[in-house]
């Protein structure tokens, strides 16, 4: 297992850890929130996506009224490819991922905030469209996001995220997404 597959793992897995130390009551698997994503990547790819998310209720550097806290972002995506390398085969993949995401908002969790996320994807095969090939089917991702939290608990988001294997795979080439967000909590 080469550093930057053992670095990527550790990341992911101390951000998990860090996101649920300290809390004190039992794990309640009820989800705060559900959501529904659709977006677009290079070479006319289209990602339609629906999640689940548990908030880590922590309050991080609670000041002004603000503080950093997160949650876990379970989520299925549809993908769909324009160009895929062989014209015989299905232009769309399955993708189930988990996420865990730091959010940085009022803590009373309305209005504008910025968010970021390290997490782990898994293809239902290898994504190879328009030439850009990311090799195997075990994807990291990354995002940035920024929204708005309304009063009804409707949160609207725009979000750069990013696909990669991190170089594990043979090949690398990731693929870069830009996706609306809208998620309901309550």
């Amino acid at each position: 297992m080469n550093f930057l597959k053992r670095g990527a793992i550790a990341l992911v897995a101390g951000l998990a850890f860090f996101a649920v130390q300290g809390t004190s009551h039992a794990v309640d698997l009820t989800p705060d929130s559900v959501s529904l994503e659709v977006g677009m990547g290079e070479d006319d790819l289209v990602v339609t996506r629906v999640g689940l998310q548990w908030d880590w209720n922590q309050h991080w550097f609670n000041s002004n009224g603000t503080s950093l806290d997160g949650y876990f972002d379970l989520n299925a995506a549809w993908w769909h490819a324009s160009d895929w390398k062989d014209k015989d085969e299905d232009k769309e993949i399955a993708v189930v991922g988990l996420t865990p995401v730091f959010r940085f908002m009022k803590t009373d969790k309305k209005g504008p905030y910025i968010e970021g996320g390290v997490g782990v994807a898994f293809f239902s095969k290898v994504y190879n469209n328009a030439g850009n090939n990311m090799g195997i089917s075990f994807q990291f991702t990354e995002h940035l996001g920024v929204g708005y939290v309304f009063d009804n608990n409707i949160d609207l988001g725009l979000r750069v995220q990013h696909y990669s294997n991190a170089g594990i795979g043979s090949h690398n080439s990731g693929e870069n997404l830009l996706m609306l967000r809208a998620a309901y909590r309550w």
